[in-house]
């Protein structure tokens, strides 16, 4: 039994046995198909395509989408089990999962007509198509009021032509579809932004130059070119002017699946980390028997366990939002600030006890190491989430 699972005893009444055989099934296939090809993709940053197609067919690349529009129509808790056992493995391709579950058809599946779930989250969601979400720009990030992409509506009514530039858009290179947020009405500044979904193959739609990435390299990222596209009417998501609203709400199913990703991360640190502790000899045995190390895993442990109860509330607070309509904007926040955080401190403890090897790349520690640093970016910053938690508390706007 590996370490992590044995906290899990204790939350059993949590998992039902739907959710262990779905944790098992990922288990088994990402450590067999993705874990042996996770360095040659990381060196390359190569799209893993092939496995990639085969976890849409398994499922996992619409989860909590219902099976009438190609998903496996589970919960919240089943999808965080995905993305930490597919992290585990692989960085890399838990943040195509993530896009493609939490930021594109999870979006689509709340806001989107019936005609759009038909034509655009089918065939995403059944792993045929690849989704990406696009809501940056070079000088628009945490504040989407400031972007300066357009979206203005013909003479005849029929199309919006869409003119910008949208950056670090993940799965950018490879996707079929991206669900955009450009402005229809900048003087209303953020009250001001739409939301369109988008074919890639249309004329005006231009790939930029894939990023350079310290991380997560063989998930594409690049910048995405609008020149005069257009896009028809019925292609906006929600109405004129919803785009924030859209983006916010899709953005706290996000953190949920950035907050599994990162536990993910620090489990696969931390479990390499106990192995080596138990076998590493130094100065007559084990350097695990030195203090120094058993306050590091004691440490790395303690606050793996305590993300894996944040995440879990987070999923169980998302759950209840879809009777009570209530927000779960805190519960996400939480989980991605302190998993994020989490991450970076096991890996970083984890490069210390392996010493010279985890700074090699002959040893997985480094990826992970440097995988664990996007989680306090991406999905919003650790700033950012401590502002929304702060803000909360006190009753800000």
């Amino acid at each position: 039994m590996v370490a992590h699972e044995l906290s899990q005893q204790a939350l059993i009444p949590a998992l039902s046995d739907e959710h262990l055989e779905l944790q098992r099934m990922v288990r088994n296939f990402a450590q067999k198909e993705i874990a042996p090809i996770a360095t040659e993709h990381d060196e390359s940053g190569e799209f893993p395509l092939e496995t990639i197609k085969k976890m849409g067919a398994m499922g996992l690349m619409g989860i909590e989408v219902p099976e009438e529009y190609g998903g496996a129509g589970m919960d919240t808790l089943a999808y965080a089990l995905t993305m930490i056992e597919v992290a585990k493995a692989d960085a890399s391709h838990s943040t195509i999962v993530s896009v493609n579950n939490s930021l594109y058809c999870f979006a689509l599946n709340k806001f989107g007509t019936e005609a759009q779930k038909q034509k655009y989250l089918t065939p995403v969601a059944s792993g045929e198509k690849i989704g990406a979400y696009s809501l940056t720009e070079p000088m628009s990030g945490s504040d989407a009021g400031t972007m300066e992409s357009r979206a203005v509506l013909n003479a005849a009514g029929t199309h919006y032509v869409i003119n910008g530039r949208k950056s670090w858009v993940t799965s950018g290179p490879v996707a079929d579809y991206v669900l955009l947020f450009t402005m229809t009405d900048p003087d209303r500044k953020h009250k001001g932004v739409s939301a369109f979904l988008i074919e890639a193959d249309k004329p005006g739609f231009i790939r930029g130059k894939k990023e350079p990435k310290l991380g997560i390299r063989a998930s594409a990222t690049s910048e995405i070119v609008y020149e005069n596209y257009e896009v028809p009417v019925e292609n906006m998501m929600g109405e004129r002017g919803d785009g924030f609203k859209i983006a916010m709400t899709v953005l706290d199913a996000g953190r949920i699946g950035i907050a599994s990703q990162a536990q993910g991360i620090a489990e696969a640190a931390y479990e390499a980390s106990v192995q080596y502790a138990r076998e590493r000899q130094a100065f007559g045995g084990p350097i695990g028997q030195f203090q120094m190390i058993q306050q590091k895993i004691a440490d790395m442990k303690t606050r793996i366990e305590a993300s894996r109860l944040l995440i879990y509330s987070a999923c169980a607070a998302k759950e209840r939002s879809k009777t009570t309509g209530e927000r779960y904007t805190v519960e996400a926040s939480m989980a991605k600030l302190f998993a994020s955080e989490t991450a970076m401190f096991v890996t970083d403890e984890a490069i210390q006890i392996h010493g010279g090897m985890g700074y090699s790349k002959e040893m997985p520690i480094e990826r992970y190491y440097r995988d664990a640093r996007i989680t306090r970016i991406y999905e919003g910053t650790s700033e950012i989430q401590r502002m929304v938690i702060a803000r909360n508390e006190l009753g800000l706007r």
